[in-house]
């Protein structure tokens, strides 16, 4: 107990320091965020996030304070891959089939293909590609990536608990700790950004976290589950390919059409987004962590998925200028 809660005040600190740190030399570099216009929001926040969450959890293990475990060291190995992997997006602006192919390889190394099957294991190897990049995508906007991957790290956290993987939610606590230390540059109006670095990281963490946890349990049940934790990266992913595919406009190709974008032109300050954006957020996961626990029934995440397709439909017809 006391470890958790000293290891969570060094990530938030190092995370806000390093964040601080990096982006001087971001800004030096003309590593920006090119979503802002009319700001420079220098990158490498992302970093900040991924060394403060590595270096505090490889130090509780080392010290044999909280022993991470086999299955988790794998985890955070293959987390640090990606997010050297977005680093190198942020860098050099890789395609993005690099991305795919890169984190759906870090990804066939984490999954417990003995407590899932191989089917089930492919399909996990392909759902925590999807999100990693759906976290990218949602990297769109001030605070909203990092917010909404607090309040999923909570989430998800909570699911290991329940399954006494102590190790695991550790993790997840600093990881937790180090975005609420980005966020500290990061809210509106932010002054550094994620990037690829940084959600590609969150992404994939959380995502294959939430997996590892739902090792074992009915897969469709399980998948609800999974559903409910990452309902906003989801939707807001279903809301940018549906709208571009009608509008006949490249799925690739970035655009101010993202959930968060159509929120402001009706008139949302930047922090009303991110705290609506957030308040969605903690709906779903609450009931996606109910449902895991056991306190509620399987079919309350139907809730969710018919809340995130009511979201994808009207947000379609929100005005894009």
């Amino acid at each position: 107990m006391l470890y958790g809660i000293v290891a969570a005040i060094t990530a938030l600190f190092l995370a806000a320091v390093l964040a601080a740190l990096l982006r001087v030399p971001a800004l030096r570099l003309g590593l920006l965020d090119r979503r802002q216009r009319q700001r420079r929001v220098p990158l490498f926040g992302g970093a900040a996030v991924a060394l403060a969450t590595c270096l505090v959890a490889v130090a509780g293990d080392w010290t044999g304070i909280a022993p991470l475990g086999d299955g988790i060291e794998v985890l955070l190995a293959a987390g640090g891959a990606v997010a050297a992997l977005g680093l190198v997006a942020d860098v050099w602006r890789l395609n993005a089939r690099f991305l795919v192919i890169g984190t759906a390889v870090a990804a066939a190394f984490v999954v417990p293909y003995g407590d899932t099957g191989v089917v089930a294991g492919v399909a996990g190897v392909g759902w925590i590609t999807f999100v990693a990049l759906a976290f990218r995508s949602l990297d769109h906007a001030d605070g909203v990536a990092g917010t909404v991957g607090v309040v999923t790290a909570f989430g998800v956290a909570a699911c290991a608990a329940v399954e006494v993987m102590d190790g695991l939610a550790a993790l997840l606590s600093v990881f937790a700790a180090a975005l609420t230390g980005f966020l500290m540059h990061n809210w509106p109006p932010a002054r550094v950004a994620l990037g690829a670095c940084g959600s590609l990281f969150a992404g994939f963490l959380l995502a294959a976290a939430a997996v590892i946890a739902r090792a074992g349990h009915d897969p469709v049940a399980g998948a609800g589950v999974l559903v409910a934790l990452t309902a906003v990266a989801v939707a807001d992913v279903v809301l940018v390919v549906l709208s571009r595919r009608l509008a006949r406009r490249p799925v690739l190709r970035g655009g101010s059409d993202h959930l968060a974008h159509r929120l402001r032109r009706l008139g949302l300050t930047a922090q009303g987004v991110t705290v609506l954006v957030a308040a969605a957020a903690f709906a779903a996961v609450l009931v996606g962590v109910l449902v895991h626990a056991g306190w509620a029934d399987a079919r309350a995440v139907l809730w969710v998925a018919g809340g995130a397709l009511v979201v994808t439909c009207q947000g379609s017809a929100l005005p894009l200028s």
